[in-house]
């Protein structure tokens, strides 16, 4: 099934406000059962999250994921293991899915000295160097000649592997963006470009940021292969990562993926998100991609027990990712400036 090319709304923001499910899937139960457990995982940590936050047991910047589990869940589905992650600070739900432990996630929220970044993190500067997650960037921008430098690691050495870049709609009006792009086409860097189009920079949406809404069009200066994907199904997401993956591979170099989404909360916990209107925030929640996998895994006659099963599974992990963050301990203030540099001994004598 080809990814499905979509119109952007009225306030130019993400999916086209249309639902449609799939004639016939490509994909096995099993790959729907894998999907729906890692969206429902990202879906309730987030939702724990905020909770907390609320609780002033997370504090500081908080920015959740919720509504955009599906470009995360189908990106990883489609890449293979050596692959590189790098994203901006909305970024709880990436490492989730690739396998990090969401104990130590959630220590990192609490900034606990057992979180993935020792506490020194927090929300927005997650890494884990063990399953190829390299952030977590709270500069807006700042991540994306990152990923291209990643890339272009990997084809130096000689791998197959390559490195997916996301970024939100309103990075991609910085400079650092067309930099990237320009280095990527140019060196054939084995490099995914994933703009993650939940319509809105902070409170301002596409539209009002420049003419160009089908953010797809930016690719094409550089004359990079781009397209819009209706990123609210997992299935068109899994698809078009995949082209762009083989053609990484292959060695013809980057592919610039426009993943139209939408996020259900605001920009931040500190967002109200009154720039919206209720009955927009309606609609694209009848896209909501954890219940289009809901809905294809019952007509696959798969039990409501099946499926409670997995929720209380991902209940239990939340549960104790919170329990181990609560009891975990903070860094102790002596050790404020580890972890900062790394300390190596020159081979060479200091002038």
């Amino acid at each position: 099934m080809a990814a499905t090319k979509t119109t952007p709304a009225k306030s130019g923001t993400g999916a086209k406000r249309t639902k449609k499910s799939p004639a016939k899937s490509a994909f096995s139960k099993e790959n729907y059962l894998t999907w729906y457990e890692q969206m429902l995982l990202m879906r309730k940590f987030e939702e724990k999250a905020g909770q907390l936050y609320g609780q002033q047991k997370i504090k500081g910047f908080c920015h959740l994921y919720i509504g955009q589990e599906a470009v995360a869940a189908g990106s990883v589905s489609a890449l293979k293991e050596g692959d590189k992650y790098i994203t901006a600070y909305r970024d709880h739900a990436h490492p989730l899915v690739l396998g990090s432990d969401p104990g130590k996630v959630m220590a990192e929220l609490f900034a606990k000295e057992t979180g993935l970044s020792k506490g020194r993190g927090g929300s927005m500067h997650m890494f884990d160097k063990e399953h190829h997650f390299y952030g977590g960037h709270g500069i807006v921008g700042g991540q994306i000649p990152l990923g291209s430098g990643i890339a272009f690691a990997e084809k130096y050495k000689g791998t197959d592997n390559l490195c997916i870049t996301y970024l939100g709609d309103g990075a991609a009006r910085q400079g650092a963006f067309h930099e990237a792009l320009n280095l990527a086409m140019t060196l054939k860097l084995p490099m995914i470009i994933a703009i993650e189009n939940n319509g809105y920079a902070m409170g301002t949406s596409v539209s009002r940021t420049s003419n160009v809404t089908d953010l797809s069009k930016l690719g094409k200066a550089y004359e990079m292969p781009s397209e819009s994907v209706d990123a609210m199904n997992v299935e068109n997401v899994h698809q078009a990562v995949a082209r762009a993956a083989d053609r990484a591979r292959k060695g013809d170099g980057p592919t610039l993926l426009e993943f139209r989404t939408y996020r259900y909360k605001g920009h931040s916990m500190s967002d109200p998100a009154k720039y919206r209107t209720k009955e927009e925030l309606a609609e694209y929640k009848k896209l909501d991609p954890i219940e289009q996998v809901h809905a294809i895994l019952v007509k696959m006659k798969v039990s409501s027990k099946e499926l409670e099963k997995i929720s209380d599974r991902v209940k239990n992990i939340i549960a104790d990712s919170v329990k181990f963050a609560e009891e975990s301990d903070f860094p102790k203030a002596e050790d404020a400036f580890e972890y900062v540099y790394v300390q190596e001994d020159y081979p060479f004598e200091k002038g």
